[in-house]
C-alpha cells in the first residue's frame, strides 16, 4: 500500500482553521480526507460543523491537546486509521491533523519519524500555519507557541488580511519572513485556499528544492559570507531596529512593526563554496542537536561534501535529522552549501563558526 500523505494544520486561535478545513473538505477535488482533530475548550463546535457538512470520516479526540497530553493517542489513532484502511473498513486518501491554537507542531511532526508503525504507513507532507493578520502582532509578541508555529511552517497562510491596512499587512509579512524565510506566504480570504498550496508540498521530503527567497539571501545586510562581523545586524531583524527605539522613546508607536527584533524565533543562513569535511560536519551537527535540539525548529540544507559527486540534502526537526544523496552537481555549476536554521534563541555565532570549522 502506498504511503498515506499527512498534513499538519496549525495556527492561532481564531485564525480560521476550521473555515479553511471546511473549504478543503467540501471542494470537489475527488480526494477522501480523514481529519484528526482535537477538541479543546472553546473549539468544540468545530467538530459539529465538520461532521454535519461532510461525508468524510472524522476521527475526534476528546481528551485534550493533540501534541502534548495525547501524543500517544495520536500514534494510536494514526495506526488505527491505517489498519482500517488496509482492511477496507475506511476509505481515505490522506490525513489532515488539525492542532489546537496553542499547540507546538514539533512533537506531532516527530511522531511520523519516531514511531515505526506510523512511519511505515504515512508520509508527513507539510506543516501549514494559519496566521490571523488582525491579531498576529499581539499574538506573536505575547505567545511563544504562536512564534513556534511560524518557525515550523512549510507554508504560511495569512487570514483576515482585509481587516488590516496594507502597511500593517506588509509589516507582518516582513516579520514572518524574518522568522521563517523558507515558507512561502499566501493571503487567504474566507478560507479560500487553493488545493495546490495545501497538499503535496513535500516539505519533509529530502529533496534538493530549498526554497528561500532569493532576495532574502542576496540582500547585503543578510549576506553572511563569513565575514563574522556580527555588528551589522546579521541577526535578521537587527538591521531594521533603529526606528522602533527612536519612536518608542517618544511614545510614538508608529515604529511598532519593527518590534520583531525581539522575536525569539529567528532564522539564519550559512553559505559557503568550500566543501564540508563529512566527519567534522557530522560531529558538529550531532553535538549541536544534542544541546540545542529542543530549540531547533526546522533546519534544511543542500551541502557540498568533499568526496561526493552529488549534492547532499539534509534536514531536521528538533533532535531528528536525516540526510540523503541528491542529484549530481551539474557541469559548470558552482558547488556550494546553503543551509537555513530556524529556531528559538539559537547561538548564531557558535553555529556559524562551527560550520565554518567543519569545512575542508
Amino acid at each position: 500500500m502506498p504511503l498515506i500523505p499527512a498534513t499538519i494544520l496549525t495556527g492561532f486561535l481564531g485564525a480560521g482553521k476550521t473555515t479553511v478545513l471546511k473549504r478543503i473538505l467540501t471542494e470537489a477535488h475527488g480526494q477522501k480526507i480523514a481529519v484528526i482533530e482535537n477538541e479543546f475548550g472553546e473549539e468544540n463546535i468545530d467538530s459539529e460543523i465538520l461532521v454535519s457538512d461532510t461525508t468524510e470520516q472524522i476521527v475526534q479526540m476528546s481528551n485534550g491537546c493533540i501534541c502534548c497530553t495525547i501524543r500517544e493517542d495520536l500514534r494510536a489513532t494514526l495506526r488505527d486509521l491505517a489498519e482500517k484502511k488496509r482492511k477496507g473498513e475506511l476509505d481515505f486518501d490522506r490525513v489532515v491533523i488539525e492542532t489546537t491554537g496553542l499547540a507546538d507542531p514539533g512533537p506531532v511532526a516527530q511522531t511520523f519519524f519516531m514511531d515505526d508503525e506510523v512511519a511505515e504507513s504515512y508520509l508527513l507532507d507539510a506543516i501549514l500555519t494559519l496566521v490571523d493578520a488582525k491579531h498576529a502582532p499581539e499574538q506573536l509578541d505575547d505567545r511563544q507557541e504562536a512564534r513556534r508555529q511560524v518557525g515550523f511552517a512549510d507554508q504560511i497562510f495569512i487570514s483576515k488580511s482585509e481587516l488590516v491596512s496594507a502597511q500593517d499587512l506588509q509589516a507582518l509579512q516582513h516579520r514572518l519572513k524574518h522568522m521563517n524565510p523558507r515558507a512561502p506566504q499566501h493571503t487567504v480570504h474566507f478560507g479560500d485556499v487553493a488545493i495546490k498550496d495545501f497538499f503535496d508540498l513535500r516539505g519533509f521530503n529530502l529533496n534538493a528544492k530549498l526554497d528561500i527567497d532569493p532576495d532574502f539571501l542576496s540582500a547585503p545586510e543578510h549576506d553572511h559570507n563569513h565575514d563574522h562581523d556580527h555588528h551589522h545586524g546579521h541577526d535578521h531583524g537587527e538591521a531594521c531596529d533603529h526606528p522602533s527605539h527612536a519612536h518608542g522613546a517618544h511614545g510614538d508607536h508608529s515604529g511598532h512593526h519593527h518590534h520583531h527584533v525581539d522575536d525569539d524565533v529567528k532564522s539564519f543562513v550559512f553559505k559557503s563554496e568550500r566543501a564540508f569535511d563529512p566527519a567534522k560536519l557530522e560531529d558538529f551537527l550531532g553535538a549541536i542537536v544534542n544541546i540545542y535540539g529542543p530549540r531547533m525548529l526546522r533546519y534544511k540544507g543542500v551541502l557540498y561534501m568533499q568526496g561526493s559527486e552529488r549534492k547532499v540534502i539534509f534536514q531536521g526537526v528538533h533532535q531528528l535529522m536525516g540526510s540523503d544523496l541528491g542529484p549530481a552537481w551539474a557541469a559548470g555549476e558552482t558547488k556550494n552549501s546553503k543551509l537555513v536554521f530556524i529556531g528559538i534563541d539559537l547561538p548564531k555565532d557558535i553555529l556559524l563558526q562551527g560550520m565554518e570549522q567543519a569545512l575542508v
